[in-house]
């Protein structure tokens, strides 16, 4: 080759030619051979690492670096031509040979491209062609397969569907056999039925007979049975008679002692209803002794025996009465009691105290909660106590005073909650009423 190896674009004024894919490979291959026998110093940066690889891992890892750098590092070109020349691994003289049939084209411009000789674009051009050349063949041949397999697809198909042909016509003969046999044998059948209807004719004639001398047994029979229900009705009504006197006598003496009870218990319920009185503070004779009376001086009164609205003995007395229900307005109580607490602390603290209570008194105890369908972090009251929270729309007040409405008359019921609106609410419907101060002054007890 001639002196021109190295030259640039820049210097020759014309840009560089692209390399197909395969010339590139051989290119590359040949840097990556030409790489560890270049001083270290003349390798750029970007690929001097590779320089220690292995053959076959310098190859694959530094192909994409080594292709950029023999594109636009002319110096480093030079250097790797320099090194394949030196190391006799290409023949300079039989690459010129272009139109020589024993060169092959793509390995004759890879070293075209590396050494830059007179006639090095004429090569690679030569290349260009070659590889196209390739490109169509390969295609033409795929083409020409595609159509190979498309024809014996088609083959396939019409093997195929005579196939099917002839298993239909197979078909269509065994349909007409059945249809001729399925034609005997309806003419076998017309021919039965017919013999079958002379048959029923006659078995109609010998009913009718018989169902004449069945009517005649029917009317008889329904005679005496209408003559046993006579006999029997007259029998239920004697029993029915039986018991209606014995029923009346039963319900006569119910109905006194029933009469007797509800006047009784409907007079304690109206009183209650209409007074709702509290525990009385003074007794009548302190009124006396004020207006009718003289003390002697220096006496000491005597002392009160009605207790306080928030004494926690007044709540143990409600609730040790028969079957009492203890209901608590649970929020009103735990911000009287402890509200520097969060709101899932205080029902927890609240609700685990009531436990003691229950346990204790015996009595039935409801705690009612302001709050949604579902409350985070809402607590299950231990055994005796009910935890209930109000539904959307809905205050703890309307359900504490729906749950009074629905007891029993007579059932002594304590409210603890010092709403006034709640305690007057529930006063009226026959409720004991105490401030949360009672029950929080209980729980500190123990």
């Amino acid at each position: 080759m001639t002196g021109a190896a190295g030259e640039s674009p820049e210097e020759t004024g014309t840009a560089e030619p692209d390399l197909p894919d395969p010339v590139w490979k051989v290119a590359v291959g040949l840097a990556s051979e030409a790489l560890p026998t270049i001083r270290p110093e003349d390798i750029p940066k970007s690929i001097r690492r590779f320089a220690r690889f292995a053959p076959a891992k310098r190859a694959s890892l530094a192909a994409t670096p080594l292709q950029h750098e023999l594109e636009t590092n002319p110096t480093f070109r030079q250097r790797v031509a320099e090194v394949l020349r030196n190391a006799k691994k290409v023949d300079v003289a039989g690459v010129q040979l272009e139109a020589s049939t024993d060169t092959d084209p793509v390995a004759a411009a890879a070293i075209a491209y590396l050494y830059r000789g007179d006639d090095w674009r004429e090569t690679i051009a030569a290349a260009q062609r070659h590889v196209r050349a390739e490109q169509e063949h390969h295609d033409e041949a795929a083409r020409i397969q595609a159509a190979h397999q498309r024809a014996a697809h088609a083959e396939h198909e019409r093997a195929t569907l005579e196939r099917e042909v002839e298993k239909l016509r197979a078909e269509l003969t065994q349909a007409r056999e059945e249809i001729a046999a399925v034609k005997r044998q309806h003419k076998e059948t017309a021919k039965e039925l017919r013999e079958v209807s002379k048959r029923e004719r006659k078995a109609r004639d010998a009913a009718s007979a018989d169902k004449g001398r069945l009517k005649q047994a029917d009317e008889a029979h329904r005679a005496e049975t209408r003559q046993l229900k006579s006999q029997l009705d007259d029998s239920l009504r004697d029993l029915e008679r039986a018991r209606r006197g014995a029923k009346e006598a039963r319900e006569l003496n119910e109905s006194r002692t029933w009469l007797l009870l509800e006047t009784i218990s409907g007079a304690a319920r109206g009183l209650r209803r209409e007074l709702a009185l509290d525990p009385v503070e003074r007794p009548p004779a302190d009124f006396i002794a004020e207006d009718v009376a003289r003390q002697p001086e220096g006496q000491a009164q005597p002392q009160e025996r009605a207790l306080a609205a928030d004494d926690p003995a007044r709540l143990d007395d409600l609730l040790a009465l028969p079957h009492a229900h203890l209901i608590i307005d649970g929020y009103n109580v735990t911000l009287s009691g402890y509200a520097e607490l969060t709101l899932e602390q205080q029902r927890s603290r609240l609700v685990r105290s009531l436990g003691g209570i229950a346990a204790q008194a015996g009595a039935e105890v409801t705690v009612v909660f302001d709050g949604a369908d579902k409350v985070p972090g809402a607590v299950s009251g231990p055994r005796g106590v009910r935890v209930l929270f109000s539904r959307k729309g809905q205050t703890a007040d309307d359900v504490i005073k729906a749950l009074v409405r629905n007891e029993p008359n007579g059932r002594p019921v304590v409210v603890i909650s010092s709403d006034k609106e709640v305690a007057l609410g529930t006063s009226r419907h026959g409720a004991y009423a105490l401030p949360s101060a009672a029950l929080l002054r209980r729980l500190s007890r123990g």
